[in-house]
């Protein structure tokens, strides 16, 4: 096996861009003969956590529940890639103390670029009272004070994000170093964290 057991935590915002780089990352790691498990949080919410609310309570047990499957699997040699809001900080630092090999991953973009990204319309609701505890408008994100990553999605491609999850992961040793980069391309994937 080239890689470790990992959780790859990527956080932000609804429509920040957590699981378009999730899948790529995903897609990435797979093509180097990585065993890798996506667990999307609206997936998970869904099928592990269903009849919970959105109080902080009812979050924090969504979070903890998807962090005990991601530590299953990463304690099995799996790459576990969570997309997830996971609004608060503390439970975030709660999982970093309770696993291993948690990499957590702010995957950034201003409200309003979120908003301009919802094809569901979810943010117009919460604007409208629709929709209660909503993340960035009635119940708030706290940011990572010291993620590993930083993807900033309003000013890098999804490419380039996914470059840097991958770089990341190679230089801590977590997967196997695979192609050469040239010192400018990694200086210049280094100037996006």
């Amino acid at each position: 096996m080239n890689h470790q057991g990992i959780i790859i935590w990527l956080t932000g915002l609804s429509g920040a861009g957590k699981t378009t780089i999730a899948s790529s990352v995903s897609q990435e790691l797979q093509t180097r003969g990585c065993r890798v498990e996506l667990l999307d949080g609206d997936v998970v919410r869904t099928n592990l956590s269903q009849g919970l609310g959105f109080s902080k309570e009812d979050r924090d047990i969504n979070v903890r529940r998807i962090g005990f499957v991601a530590d299953l699997l990463s304690r099995n040699g799996i790459i576990a890639i969570v997309s997830a809001i996971s609004p608060y900080r503390s439970i975030r630092e709660e999982l970093k103390q309770t696993t291993t090999n948690f990499v957590e991953v702010y995957v950034q973009a201003p409200l309003a670029i979120c908003e301009s990204r919802d094809i569901k319309g979810l943010y117009a609701k919460a604007r409208a009272g629709q929709i209660q505890n909503f993340t960035g408008i009635s119940d708030p994100y706290e940011e990572p004070l010291n993620p590993d990553i930083i993807c900033i999605t309003d000013k890098f491609t999804v490419e380039q994000c996914v470059s840097q999850v991958v770089i990341y992961l190679e230089k801590q040793g977590y997967i196997s170093f695979i192609y050469p980069r040239t010192q400018e391309h990694i200086s210049q994937i280094q100037l996006k964290v």
